[in-house]
């Protein structure tokens, strides 16, 4: 399988990737000399660093993508993946609903929980049309600050 891993960071993710078989993984993050230095030089590992997840092309048409990314809200990350997918390809994205509404509406960075259904169906609304949502899951590990996380896997709508 041909994956990518956007918002790569560290690479957990890319990590658990590998673990479960990826053939290439192509890890894309914005920052800089970030990622653990074992992942770095796997050679399946191609690694795109200062790359912005929402204009970077994949090289090869991909058969999923997992996106792991902070501050840049879903109605843009999705799209950006659903691009290099294959035909049938899957995005798995751990959706951060902190960074989907106005910094006036957290909490020392913590959305209250009766912010999570709007927010989430914020997500959901800007999707319509572009991916179906193949499933949704509230992640068990809660996020930075104690914030609730959830995993949206999605499919690319096709063309009509």
């Amino acid at each position: 399988m041909f994956q990518e891993h956007l918002g790569c960071h560290r690479g957990g993710f890319t990590d658990c990737l590998l673990q479960q078989g990826a053939l290439r993984l192509h890890a894309v993050d914005i920052g800089y000399g970030i990622l653990d230095w074992k992942l770095r030089s796997d050679p399946r590992v191609v690694v795109h660093e200062r790359a912005n997840l929402i204009y970077w092309k994949s090289p090869e048409p991909l058969d999923l993508a997992v996106i792991d990314a902070g501050w840049t809200p879903q109605r843009l990350s999705i799209p950006a993946a659903l691009h290099s997918l294959k035909p049938g390809g899957v995005v798995l994205s751990l959706v951060k609903p902190q960074y989907e509404v106005e910094r006036s509406q957290l909490q020392r960075g913590v959305l209250a929980v009766d912010g999570l259904g709007p927010a989430m169906e914020r997500v959901r609304a800007a999707l319509s049309g572009v991916a179906r949502i193949l499933g949704e899951v509230q992640s068990p590990i809660p996020g930075s600050g104690g914030n609730a996380e959830f995993w949206l896997c999605l499919l690319q709508m096709q063309a009509t």
